[in-house]
């Protein structure tokens, strides 16, 4: 079986979010990532006898995609930080496609802030969609409830608690907002845009 393989992030120290919340949150990834693993290697076993385990098979299916949901949207986030900040470029295509899609930087900006305050865990995503050749952003239950089937993932702002609660408390999440905007790597969501174009 092929297994996913867990990625390395060169996340400088950023503002707002600690580097020991950083280190504990990597460790839910990794989790992830094993967890993702597991889960088909335990399928390959079942399946071998799924009359007898279809329960099993559907509830561990059901599962999978929470486990591997949790590994792709927090590397989209982690390596939204990688190396160091940088701004969005006005000649982006990235940041026309917004002003082309949604108006403009600002109300997208804004709508997308609004999304992440959405009350519940889960994720705030911008997402490409390959059919329609738009940008979409719209909220995440826990890691898998209302992703976009068909879309490629651009940006991810993980709201679930253990993102920011250790450095800003319940009450200080639209600081965390704020810093995450302020510590991103725009060149690598740029990336992901050009990547979703192909």
């Amino acid at each position: 079986m092929q297994k996913f393989e867990e990625k390395k992030f060169n996340i400088p120290k950023l503002k707002g979010i600690s580097e020991k919340t950083i280190e504990e949150h990597l460790k839910l990834y990794v989790g992830y990532v094993k967890n993702s693993n597991l889960i088909l290697e335990h399928i390959e076993e079942l399946v071998k006898d799924a009359d007898k385990y279809a329960y099993e098979l559907g509830e561990i299916q059901r599962r999978f995609s929470f486990e591997y949901n949790g590994m792709r949207n927090h590397e989209v986030y982690f390596d939204s930080f990688s190396n160091e900040a940088k701004n969005l470029n006005d000649e982006s295509e990235l940041k026309k496609q917004i002003k082309s899609d949604l108006g403009s930087f600002e109300l997208w900006l804004n709508r997308f802030k609004a999304i992440a305050l959405t009350r519940g865990v889960g994720w705030a995503m911008l997402w490409y969609d390959r059919g329609d050749k738009r940008l979409l952003a719209s909220w995440v239950d826990e890691q898998h409830l209302g992703q976009l089937s068909g879309c490629t993932p651009i940006l991810a702002l993980d709201m679930w608690e253990h993102s920011y609660v250790a450095d800003y408390q319940p009450s200080g999440k639209k600081n965390y907002i704020e810093d995450f905007f302020a510590n991103l790597n725009w060149e690598n969501v740029e990336n992901n845009f050009s990547k979703a174009l192909k």
